[in-house]
């Protein structure tokens, strides 16, 4: 055998030491630093996640934002330089058989809303994740949604015309 078979035939049969980088530890890395730009109040950096069409649904029925909505919603607190804290206490992330879509659910920690949930759809844009879609929500224990059905429904009901002066 000659040596450049015997090299050929060498590193042939050398196992793969290098792993593909875990693309869920891609997109947790984007998820935390997306949270922490708000908490940080750096627009320029939390808005830079997003895709262009991408969509923010708030707590809020009526919170459902694009993303320059959604920007132009925020930039008084990020103006401040106080916007929000999220910190994701669990997450699940769920990618598609090609790799190039992600969901996922994650628990927050808030200091404002109490303990709340994201849930979202992230995109591969070349080689970032990218966020297409976030939906912020405030869990409802069980034992309390028949009071809080109610009360949305008496938030939601038109006001009463005042009465006519004689």
């Amino acid at each position: 055998m000659s040596t450049v078979s015997l090299l050929l035939f060498v590193l042939a049969a050398a196992p793969v030491t290098g792993k593909a980088a875990d693309p869920k530890a891609g997109i947790t890395t984007v998820l935390d630093d997306w949270h922490l730009a708000a908490a940080q109040a750096d627009e320029a950096r939390y808005f830079k996640y997003f895709t262009p069409d991408a969509v923010y649904l708030g707590t809020d029925a009526t919170e459902r934002w694009t993303r320059d909505e959604f920007r132009a919603w925020a930039r008084p607190y990020f103006s401040k330089g106080k916007a929000w804290t999220f910190k994701a206490t669990s997450r699940h992330i769920t990618l598609s058989k090609d790799g190039k879509v992600a969901w996922f659910d994650e628990v927050l920690d808030t200091p404002n809303l109490g303990p709340s949930r994201g849930s979202g759809v992230l995109v591969k844009d070349g080689a970032t994740w990218k966020i297409a879609q976030y939906n912020l929500s405030i869990p409802i224990p069980n034992d309390i949604v028949d009071d809080v059905v109610k009360r949305i429904a008496e938030a939601s009901k038109p006001a009463a015309a005042p009465a006519p002066k004689n």
